[in-house]
């Protein structure tokens, strides 16, 4: 098991009323947490097979000087928390982040932190593979695993949900988000019985593109539209970050 593997995933919760949340993160963004998931995904209750959240955070934010974007806050409230409470309808949810996991411990996450165990940095489908990986080793009754940036802060309350409709609707094993035109390869659906054709692809071949994998399987498209707020505008810069938060002046329930 990694080493960096430092807890075990938290199921789903069975009592209806919302844990309380440690000091960090509010009850509505803990994993268990139900939030409103949107008209699409309230219309069909069964249209989410139980599913792996993975968050990725292995980024290195030169742009913004290094750290964790996940910590940064936007409304009030850590990006990271945010992207939680999105991933709030999978059946446990973990980390995939680099370097030492405790410094996600000021968020009181009680989640596993996974790293890579490409060596270097493979980019994210490296941290795709870590997911799939341990959904395999820890959570065998888990075959899906949905993926999201841990720099986007405003991801779509039906992300999961709709992302397992575009892809049983097309018949594909992969589906990925899209908005304004544009593919967004991180925030997606994964199989994880890819997992090892994946791994010969970032082993074997050093491939570093996501979407060059997807497209060798066949991959859906879940789409929304990119106004008044881009789900998946992801914060990069000073500038990003300044237009984030506000966005989240403006659209609070964005």
């Amino acid at each position: 098991m990694n080493r960096a593997c430092r807890r075990r995933a938290l199921p789903m919760p069975t009592d209806p009323s919302p844990p309380r949340a440690p000091s960090g993160i509010p009850s509505r963004d803990r994993p268990g947490a139900q939030p409103d998931i949107g008209p699409d995904a309230a219309q069909h209750p069964t249209a989410i097979p139980p599913t792996l959240g993975l968050v990725l955070a292995g980024g290195r934010a030169r742009r913004l000087g290094g750290g964790d974007k996940g910590l940064l806050t936007i409304g009030g409230r850590p990006i990271l928390a945010r992207v939680l409470a999105r991933l709030a309808p999978c059946a446990a949810v973990i980390l995939n982040a680099n370097g030492d996991p405790a410094r996600f411990e000021a968020l009181a996450l009680a989640l596993p932190v996974v790293a890579d165990d490409v060596p270097g940095f493979a980019g994210p489908l490296a941290g795709i593979l870590a997911g799939l990986d341990w959904a395999a080793a820890h959570r065998p009754d888990l075959a899906h695993v949905v993926s999201a940036p841990a720099d986007c802060p405003f991801l779509p309350t039906d992300l999961v949900a709709r992302l397992h409709g575009a892809a049983r609707s097309a018949s594909l094993p992969l589906a990925c988000a899209r908005s304004g035109g544009r593919r967004h390869p991180v925030a997606a659906l994964w199989p994880v019985a890819l997992r090892h054709d994946l791994r010969r692809a970032v082993v074997e071949e050093e491939l570093h593109k996501v979407g060059a994998w997807m497209d060798r399987h066949g991959v859906a498209l879940a789409e929304w539209p990119d106004a008044p707020v881009d789900p998946f505008l992801n914060v990069n810069t000073p500038d990003d970050l300044a237009a984030a938060e506000t966005l989240a002046a403006e659209h609070p329930g964005a």
